[in-house]
């Protein structure tokens, strides 16, 4: 008798997760489409649209400055009667420049520190450790904001202060990833013979790293895009002449408490927007990376 009521529980149990493993693959298929649909409309959008367009959205026409949304403005205008929708896809392409560009080398960067560390091992891995928790003591920001304060605003003083604060993270995932290769049996093989440190590392542990560095470079662009988008709102990154997403909103403090609330609201929400659909793609390159993580949602 007990095992008769037994069995109905344990059919209805394993019914219920597969239940819930396909409501999860199906939520987590349509949040990846959504995203890389997000990110085609945005690369077209920042490739296609800013070239026929750079010079007419820094055309100034008072005669129709802070116009609210409307079909000839989608988005209004600013303080200047500037289109403010192509203000914004000029300024995310300007953003995610300075985003891409800065993650890419910061994870130059960090792939060579986690690299040596783990590959080097004794007190060079230490001495690059302990280089790593100083800079990490220090916050991003203030740290940013003291590098671009020793030059003038412009693109490349906030690639250099992103790449600067943003190389952490990827030189201790690095290091980590050559510690865990270096144990691997056909390390041991080529070690026994005679391979030299510098071969092994090419050939083996650099190979084995460069899916989690590249999908480090990719999760680290929207905080570059937001760090970026910050310095510029402090009025220490990009000059305010130059369209960001973080100088649009910037110059547009005295429109919003003004009352005019469109030349804030639409940079914030292209912000959002396109960091969000790329930390969603990105989230799903990484579940691909995990095989533990892709077990748990099939479960």
């Amino acid at each position: 008798m007990a095992e008769t009521t037994r069995l109905p529980a344990e059919s209805e149990r394993t019914e219920g997760w597969r239940t819930r493993a396909v409501a999860r693959r199906s939520t987590r298929a349509w949040r990846v489409r959504g995203s890389a649909a997000v990110v085609a409309v945005l690369v077209l959008a920042v490739l296609l649209v800013p070239p026929f367009v750079q010079l007419d959205q820094q055309a100034v026409d008072l005669a129709a400055k802070l116009r609210p949304p409307s079909w000839e403005h989608p988005f209004g205008t600013d303080d200047v009667g500037r289109d403010l929708l192509l203000r914004c896809v000029y300024g995310l392409r300007v953003s995610l420049l300075v985003g891409v560009v800065a993650a890419v080398v910061a994870t130059v960067v960090g792939t060579a520190v986690g690299a040596l560390a783990g590959a080097l091992g004794g007190w060079p891995d230490r001495v690059l450790m302990r280089l790593v928790d100083v800079f990490a003591s220090v916050p991003h920001l203030l740290l940013g904001i003291f590098i671009v304060a020793m030059f003038r605003p412009g693109v490349w003083p906030v690639v250099v202060s992103v790449a600067l604060t943003h190389w952490l993270s990827t030189a201790r995932i690095v290091r980590a990833e050559v510690l865990s290769l270096r144990s691997r049996p056909y390390v041991d093989a080529a070690i026994s013979g005679g391979a030299s440190r510098y071969r092994v590392a090419v050939r083996h542990l650099l190979p084995g790293v460069l899916p989690q560095a590249g999908l480090a470079a990719v999760l680290m662009v929207p905080h570059a895009v937001w760090h970026e988008s910050a310095l510029s709102f402090l009025g220490l990154g990009l000059p305010t002449h130059q369209a960001s997403l973080g100088t649009l909103v910037q110059t547009a403090r005295g429109s919003l408490l003004a009352g005019d609330w469109w030349p804030t609201l639409f940079p914030g929400l292209c912000t959002v927007v396109a960091t969000l659909a790329i930390a969603g793609l990105a989230g799903a390159w990484r579940e691909r990376l995990n095989p533990r993580r892709r077990s748990e949602l099939m479960l």
